[in-house]
Order: structure tokens, then sequence, then C-alpha cells
């Protein structure tokens, strides 16, 4: 323990402002892969590799064994390139967002015109009686980010959206009622859409963990793109809304058409609406229960 104590002091003693700055970098890196892995079911499995290096690293340098340390040498590179194979979607993920971060910083579509207020409106009014009705349903209202790619794995209508529509596309049992409709402007541009499901941990640490298919690919939605994804409960009757990676559930209509309104009306501002949504999203609603 003494040595160790003296190797410590040694190393302080010889720190420079190079030193500083190499630290630090190396911090910067583990933060990332730690932002990028943050609400997903990697990021147990990524603080047990780093505890176990740390662990490691500690048990080799303060007791002298040569073949357990040959091999921790031996097998340490192909675990650093595995990583990057165990944590692809999370990385993809985050690049995403850093790169949708980069074109639109507030993640906010800029003021539309009479159009959009008509479509929020018939939007509102559909999950309204869909809810009433118990009728499942999943509308993704395009922002900033394309989604043409999900537009293909669908039916396309490019339709002007109106509540009968709505209505009649989630009827039970219809040809188009399962998967995803997707509006882009004031126009239906498909229905029947297949999309992404998220792969994040937020699900089976609450109560949501007991949703179904179409909240799954609203949150998928949301966290591969910067879209809007509402969801009507099949089973409740329960709205949800769902952007960034996050859910705000159990809303009524007029709650919807404000977040509606914040994300497709308000005007790009110098503090950012987007961070209003994050604390819409992250201040805990106690009174949810399995839905």
């Amino acid at each position: 323990m003494t040595n160790l104590l003296n190797e410590l002091i040694f190393l302080f003693q010889r720190l420079t402002w190079v030193s500083f700055l190499d630290l630090a970098l190396v911090t910067v890196v583990f933060f990332i892969l730690l932002v990028l892995v943050r609400d997903t079911q990697a990021t147990v499995l990524f603080r047990g590799v780093i505890l176990l290096v740390i662990l490691i690293s500690l048990f080799t340098s303060l007791i002298d064994l040569p073949a357990f340390s040959w091999l921790i040498n031996t097998t340490l590179p192909a675990l650093l390139l595995a990583i990057p194979v165990i944590f692809a979607p999370e990385i993809r993920r985050g690049l995403e967002r850093i790169g949708r971060a980069g074109s639109n910083p507030f993640g906010l579509q800029r003021a539309q015109s009479g159009s959009m207020e008509a479509t929020i409106n018939a939007v509102v009014v559909a999950c309204s009686r869909l809810s009433n009705r118990e009728h499942g349903a999943l509308i993704v209202m395009q922002r900033g980010n394309n989604l043409e790619e999900y537009i293909t794995t669908g039916v396309r209508l490019n339709a002007k959206v109106t509540p009968e529509l709505l209505l009649q596309i989630f009827y039970p049992n219809t040809p188009l009622h399962d998967g995803a409709v997707i509006i882009t402007g004031d126009k239906i541009a498909a229905a029947a859409c297949v999309m992404p499901l998220s792969a994040s941990g937020i699900l089976n640490r609450t109560p949501d963990r007991q949703m179904g298919l179409r909240h799954r690919a609203a949150l998928g939605t949301s966290e591969s793109s910067d879209a809007v994804a509402v969801v009507v409960s099949e089973e409740t009757g329960m709205i949800s809304v769902s952007h960034g990676g996050r859910m705000i559930r159990r809303l009524d209509t007029d709650r919807l058409e404000n977040i509606l309104n914040t994300f497709f009306q308000s005007p790009p501002t110098s503090n950012g609406l987007g961070r209003l949504f994050d604390f819409l999203f992250k201040r805990p609603d106690r009174k949810d229960g399995p839905g």
C-alpha cells in the first residue's frame, strides 16, 4: 500500500498542463460515450465494462501476476474492437442526434401558416374521438428531418388532413389501421407505415414497460428523428406524445393541442422551446400506472 501511495505522489508531482489536457480529453470521450448510451439497455453493460476494467487494473497493479497480466493485455484489444459492435445502435442514434443538433440547434419548426393550425386541430379532434372509442392510433408529424424512408414502407395517400380521414384509417380491421400515419405539412403522406421500434431502456424501468408496439414505435421514431409522434392507446384510450426519445402520457385534448402548437407554430427563440418540452418530459408523473 505504501508503494502505491508513493507512486501516486510521484505521478501528481509530474503533472503538467499537457497532462491535464490529456486527462480532460479522456474524460470527454467517456462522457460522450455515456451520453450516447444514456437511457438504453446498453447503459448497464457499459458501466459493467468500465467497472471491470478499473478493478482488473487495480488488481494487477497491486499484485505482481505475470500470467494474468499477459492474459488481460492480450484480450483487452479484442474487447475494445467489440465495443463498437455491441453499442452500434446507440452510437448511431447519438451521432444522428448530434447531426440534427447542428442543422437545427433548438429542434424547432419555423412558424407555419394557417394550414398548420388546421392540421393540428384535425389531429387533436381525431385523437379525442379515437380516445373516446378506444381505437388505437399512431400519428407521426414530420418536422425538420425527412421521413421519406418510412413513407415508402406504407401506402401513399397525399391527402388533406381531416378528422374523418384519420378516424377511417384507424378504424379497427381496416386495411390501413396497422402501422403509422405520417403527416408532412398539411397532408397525410402515407398510412400503414412501418416505424422503428425503440431500443431504449426507459420502458423497462417504468410502468410504461407494459405498453404495446405503437408506443414503442412512437418512442423509436422520436429517437431516430425530430418528428412528433402522437399515440392513442387501443386498451385504455390514453393519449401520449413522444419527442426526442421522451414520452409524456395521460394527455387531455387541451394539453395535446398546446404541445403541438409549441412545436409547429412557435418561432425560434434564443432560449429554445426544446428545453421547455424537455422539462415537460422529465417532470415525474406519479399518477402514471401500467397502461
